[in-house]
């Protein structure tokens, strides 16, 4: 059985105006603009998510009386790629505030050929038994990254959820991840169908990274 995906794009929501800016070149020269941008995707993103939580009633007492609650029962990790991700972590952080939270820093080592690898050099990540993992990236371009950044944090121990959240997916990406990763669920901000060569998603947004946080040498 495989996981579900949730795609923002295809609703009528506001999220799709926050989408558009993160892929216009105009509105990117404002890298806070950005930034917010991801991290309001991530906050929306996470809205939806918890709707698929298991829930539990609470009772909460009020200056007036007692009121009850229905809150996430399961305790979460949010994981995030460095450096990319870390705008769109915060977002999904601003709506699950108590969850603990996984960093590791995973990025492409291009080669002469136009091939490349995902180095991984650092894991920081509590225990994963049993909880609700929620592992952002904002670009799911060949899905790489993802699988071994799942493969890493696995001896961290099993959770009884994974779920995926990424801004823009490639169709390819996004099929690959499934494969490996059949329970997983995927929540996306929109899919792009075209990877290139050096498997950049088209239309895509461009660099995530360095247009959150500035350019960098390393390629």
């Amino acid at each position: 059985m495989y996981g579900m995906i949730f795609n923002l794009s295809k609703q009528a929501n506001i999220g799709n105006q926050f989408l558009a800016e993160l892929r216009d070149i105009h509105v990117q020269k404002d890298r806070m603009r950005f930034r917010r941008n991801l991290e309001r995707v991530g906050e929306i993103l996470a809205y939806e998510l918890s709707k698929r939580l298991e829930h539990k009633v609470i009772e909460v007492e009020t200056p007036l009386g007692t009121a009850t609650a229905n809150v996430p029962a399961d305790r979460i990790v949010l994981a995030s790629i460095l450096r990319a991700g870390l705008p769109l972590h915060q977002g999904l952080l601003n709506y699950f505030d108590q969850a603990d939270n996984a960093f590791i820093s995973a990025y492409r080592k291009h080669h002469k050929d136009g091939t490349f690898e995902i180095n991984l050099e650092y894991v920081s990540c509590p225990d994963l038994n049993d909880c609700v993992l929620i592992l952002c990236d904002p670009m799911l371009a060949t899905g790489a990254s993802i699988d071994i950044t799942l493969q890493e944090l696995s001896p961290f121990g099993t959770p009884k959820a994974i779920h995926i959240v990424t801004a823009i997916a490639a169709t390819a990406g996004l099929n690959h991840v499934r494969r490996l990763h059949r329970k997983a669920h995927i929540w996306l901000g929109a899919e792009d169908e075209e990877l290139t060569a050096k498997s950049y998603i088209v239309p895509g947004l461009g660099d995530a990274g360095d247009l959150s946080f500035g350019p960098k040498l390393q390629e």
